[in-house]
């Protein structure tokens, strides 16, 4: 079923911070006491707000359990954010960057993943939109080590949210971040010195907190939404697939007008283990809701394997499924890659021996790609 077929809108009301960190509306509409399925929302708070009843680890990315319980999608307002016929770029310079409010920070991964990684809401004001696809640069307080005296350099994030934001009213944005920690190798201890000190800083801020915007910046990932019932393949590593949670929001969870998914996505995502997963029970929803529509591959390095028995990486997903994704891009499916640059190289070299057996080029066929512009790449 087409995610267009699906049943009626439903209006919800939730808490935003402002700008002084106070709760205000999200300007959307609706009852202040909604039931979704054995979840209820009342006064725009989900019932397991209360820690007494909250699951262990359960993502609390406000809305992401109102997709979950129902197929109705969730209006999302001002829709003037629809009209512009160029994405927004740099508005906010190093020089000259926005002041931000952090709205909260949710640790997203189990007690078993390697690492952690949180979900950031950042409110913004509507004063920096940006489209799925784009990133937003952060300058972390304190001064440049090089450069005495200077502010920190820029650090630029994939944007997890659509232009709507988490709370559907254009005013926030969300990131998703690894926590960069140090261990020496000799002693095994961590060394808080060498820690990344962005990603540090937006893991450790609380709701309120001041955070310096530059951006949005991109233009490579941005979604073509010229043909709505084209298909997209997804690959990403850990936070790689911020940009695709972007993307997925949009088709399947909110009711935009103007953009009525009928195609195929298709998301391959590699993470070390079943606790790293990022943002899976708002993937799954969209499997169960929209089967034609969305597929959804996990390569779990820790506890799956590939065909040699050795660890299941993203490339050996997508040598598994090479025949479907070869005959998709002849078909003038979209393909992005985003995640850490090492993850190109193999999926790279699975791509070239695919081509090999099925007599093509693959230098040829790469070519080709990037000249039809099918071809989407954002490593760091």
């Amino acid at each position: 079923m087409a995610p267009a077929a699906a049943a009626s809108r439903v209006a919800v009301s939730s808490p935003v911070f402002g700008s002084d960190g106070g709760a205000r509306s999200s300007g959307i509409k609706g009852n202040n006491n909604v039931s979704f399925g054995n979840k209820s929302w009342v006064g725009g708070t989900l019932a397991w707000e209360s820690s007494s009843v909250r699951p262990r680890h359960v993502n609390k990315v406000l809305c992401m359990s109102v997709q979950q319980a129902s197929k109705s999608k969730v209006s999302v307002a001002p829709l003037d954010l629809e009209s512009a016929k160029e994405p927004p770029l740099n508005t906010y310079k190093p020089k000259e960057p926005f002041t931000a409010t952090i709205v909260s920070v949710e640790r997203l991964v189990g007690p078993k993943a390697p690492g952690e990684t949180c979900h950031i809401v950042i409110d913004h004001g509507g004063n920096v939109p940006y489209w799925e696809g784009q990133s937003y640069g952060v300058i972390p307080p304190g001064e440049n080590p090089k450069k005495p005296g200077a502010p920190q350099n820029v650090r630029l994030y994939s944007i997890a949210s659509t232009r709507y934001g988490d709370y559907f009213d254009g005013r926030t944005g969300s990131l998703c971040v690894r926590r960069a920690v140090y261990y020496d190798p000799e002693t095994g201890k961590e060394e808080p010195s060498k820690n990344g000190v962005c990603s540090n800083f937006l893991c450790n801020s609380k709701p309120g907190d001041k955070i310096q915007l530059t951006g949005p910046s991109g233009k490579i990932m941005l979604l073509p939404e010229e043909d709505p019932n084209a298909t997209h393949i997804m690959i990403a590593t850990g936070t790689g697939v911020a940009p695709f949670r972007g993307y997925l929001r949009r088709m399947f969870m909110e009711d935009v007008p103007n953009y009525r998914f009928g195609g195929l996505a298709w998301l391959f995502l590699g993470v070390a283990n079943s606790d790293s997963l990022l943002y899976d029970e708002e993937f799954t929803s969209y499997l169960k809701q929209y089967p034609d529509n969305f597929r959804y591959d996990k390569a779990l390095s820790r506890e799956q394997k590939n065909r040699s028995g050795g660890k299941m990486y993203v490339q050996d997903k997508i040598e598994e499924y090479s025949d479907e994704i070869f005959k998709l891009l002849d078909g003038g499916a979209h393909i992005y890659f985003c995640g850490l640059k090492g993850m190109m190289p193999g999926i790279q070299d699975t791509l070239k021996k695919v081509a090999e057996q099925r007599g093509e080029s693959w230098d040829q066929k790469l070519s080709q790609l990037k000249k039809n512009k099918q071809w989407h790449v954002e490593v760091y």
